[in-house]
């Protein structure tokens, strides 16, 4: 059940992330989801390490953290994803 909350949670931040993003992001859907899930294991990682353990209710903070990962990881993936898309059309 855990990995169907992370694909769930890392659809959702991909999709915030891309709306957040000004322009037009080229990367799959596949794989926005993946920038998601990567940005909230990053997320969780940095809130952890500023000592967000865990707080009663909704930990805002925690979420904030994945929101900003996963739109750097978001960006950053979908230049490097235009990059690689861009060298293959160049070949054929």
């Amino acid at each position: 059940m855990g990995w169907l909350w992370a694909i769930i949670v890392g659809f959702v931040l991909g999709l915030i992330a891309k709306a957040i993003i000004p322009g037009k992001q080229h990367s799959p859907l596949w794989l926005t989801t993946i920038f998601g899930m990567l940005g909230a294991i990053a997320g969780n990682a940095i809130a952890r390490a500023v000592g967000v353990e865990s707080t009663p209710g909704i930990d805002w903070t925690r979420h904030v953290f994945q929101l900003i990962a996963a739109i750097i990881i978001v960006a950053l993936g979908d230049m490097l994803y235009m990059a690689t898309l861009g060298k293959r059309k160049q070949r054929v």
